[in-house]
């Protein structure tokens, strides 16, 4: 190959846009594309159609069949933590992140917890129903009670995590899952966060973030 040639493939590689692949109706992938948002990060975003697809192709090569994904030139990224991470380092101007291990206080690393844990809940209670599985099943409910449980418990604690972060934070890994978990249980129905007033509190004036506002839960169509 020509010097003239690698040239113009180095810069074509370096200058490749980041690309999310994920769905808009994913929780996950709407924290990736938020911090992506709140981190002034330019990317394409590429709809997973079928959420039942086998074929490794349609998740960028994620072996574990999820999304999110993000594609670099250099290669790809699993999971929306890591996704989040890299985007961070991608920032065109340095801003100050809370990660999850930032919060050393028990009551806010156990809220992190428990929106994580509830996130993933909510994908068994998905993909069971695209399943057809039995609602009554032991398990679908012991789901149900976990997410009504973890849901009372943020709405005592989460306030106070939130009060307590670190008052010059772009953002926090917490605040914007947090959101896109309470949203995302309102978008599904999988249950009625109306009772909690200071998580539909906390969500409504999230909501008026631009981040958030540009990525609006929906259902994918070719």
């Amino acid at each position: 190959m020509a010097d003239s040639q690698r040239g113009e493939q180095s810069w074509y590689t370096h200058a490749m846009t980041l690309r999310i692949v994920g769905r808009s109706s994913s929780h996950f992938t709407r924290i990736a594309r938020m911090f992506a948002h709140e981190l002034g990060v330019t990317y394409e975003f590429s709809p997973l159609y079928d959420l039942l697809s086998h074929n490794s192709k349609d998740y960028a090569e994620n072996p574990a069949l999820k999304v999110p994904i993000l594609e670099t030139e250099d290669g790809v990224w699993f999971g929306s933590s890591n996704i989040c991470r890299e985007l961070a380092r991608r920032a065109p101007e340095p801003a100050r992140v809370i990660w999850p291990e930032d919060l050393s206080q028990r009551t806010a690393a156990n809220a992190q917890e428990l929106v994580l844990s509830g996130m993933n809940a909510e994908v068994s209670l998905v993909m069971s129903a695209l399943a057809s599985a039995n609602p009554a099943d032991a398990y679908q409910v012991k789901l149900r009670e976990g997410l009504a449980h973890s849901l009372a418990w943020l709405e005592q604690h989460a306030p106070s995590v939130i009060v307590a972060l670190p008052a010059d934070r772009r953002v926090s890994f917490f605040e914007i899952s947090l959101f896109c978990f309470v949203t995302h249980l309102q978008f599904r129905k999988l249950t009625d966060t109306s009772p909690h007033s200071s998580l539909s509190a906390f969500a409504e004036l999230f909501a008026l973030r631009p981040s958030a506002q540009s990525t609006p839960y929906a259902f994918d169509k070719p």
